[in-house]
């Protein structure tokens, strides 16, 4: 696996540790589902491969790579649910709440059409 590595704020750190320690790890969260995958392994910075770096290009990006992180995976293992919060993402809520609202004035049109007057909840606060 590799991404790019684009010009920052030149404290090098990353590369620092690298070069002292190739040991990294990698953490993919799920919050939605409640799910992490911990990766283990080792990283390197690769510069004099114009393929790899073209390949890591971000499209609509205009910064360019400077160099690539390659990481290769040892070993990985998907986390127990418990201790990781659900989380979700504010542009799938609001579709999530726009699909209920139209719902809601279907089921009201239908209770004016039945000549019925929807009553107020009054259990939610």
């Amino acid at each position: 696996m590799a991404f790019a590595d684009f010009k920052g704020n030149r404290q090098y750190i990353t590369l620092g540790n690298l070069s002292e320690n190739p040991a990294a790890h990698i953490f993919l969260m799920d919050y939605a589902n409640r799910r992490r995958i911990k990766m283990w392994g080792t990283a390197r910075a690769v510069e004099d491969d114009p393929a790899l770096l073209e390949a890591l290009r971000v499209e609509g990006y205009k910064g360019a790579p400077e160099q690539a992180l390659v990481f290769t995976l040892k070993a990985w293992d998907m986390n127990c649910p418990q201790h990781i919060p659900q989380r979700f993402e504010a542009a799938d809520v609001a579709a999530a709440l726009e699909a209920r609202d139209r719902r809601i004035t279907e089921l009201e049109a239908q209770l004016a059409r039945l000549g019925e007057t929807p009553t107020p909840d009054t259990t939610q606060a």
